[in-house]
């Protein structure tokens, strides 16, 4: 059985005629060490372009919110749309002296069929509300629209309103 000792066994540095050193605590190699300032500073972070939400309210609506939902909604069927936005009073029983708030109104079936969004502060963040009228009516109910969710989206406000339209099956029947 052969012995193995420290004499027997030959660094690899040695036998390239290289004396092994140990390293001094914290140096680093060589090809590793930064030799300029200008590799120490990293590049530039690409900022995000600011989302489509953070528009001023009356952009936001008329360059992406009512497209998108006027789309939306011939997506599924509608036709004779017109969708348009609004400043005027609610046009609910009881809200008669209610403050003008903005509104995003949707019209079809030659007038027939009316849903309002209502914007109270003209800010998407806000509080919202939605009312649907069939008829030659008004609307008698006006109920909260998104109030659980943090953070509104284009998508968010679009799909909001397809779903409470189908709900009253005016979109799909069962």
């Amino acid at each position: 059985m052969v012995e193995e000792s420290a004499e027997n066994l030959v660094p690899t540095t040695e036998a390239a005629g290289k004396k092994a050193q140990p390293a001094a605590p914290g140096a680093t190699d060589d090809a590793s060490a930064p030799t300029g300032a200008a590799e120490k500073t990293a590049a530039p972070k690409k900022e995000k372009p600011p989302a489509l939400e953070a528009k001023p309210f009356a952009d936001f609506m008329a360059q992406d919110y009512l497209p998108a939902l006027t789309q939306a909604l011939t997506g599924k069927g509608v036709t004779d749309l017109q969708v348009v936005l609004e400043r005027s009073k609610i046009a609910v029983k009881g809200f008669e002296t209610s403050p003008e708030c903005s509104q995003v109104v949707g019209r079809w079936n030659d007038g027939k069929r009316q849903f309002n969004v209502y914007f109270f502060d003209d800010n998407i963040q806000g509080q919202r509300a939605i009312s649907c009228a069939d008829g030659a009516t008004t609307s008698s109910t006006i109920e909260s629209f998104l109030i659980d969710e943090r953070k509104i989206t284009l998508d968010l406000l679009v799909s909001g309103v397809v779903l409470r339209l189908n709900s009253q099956k005016w979109l799909t029947r069962n």
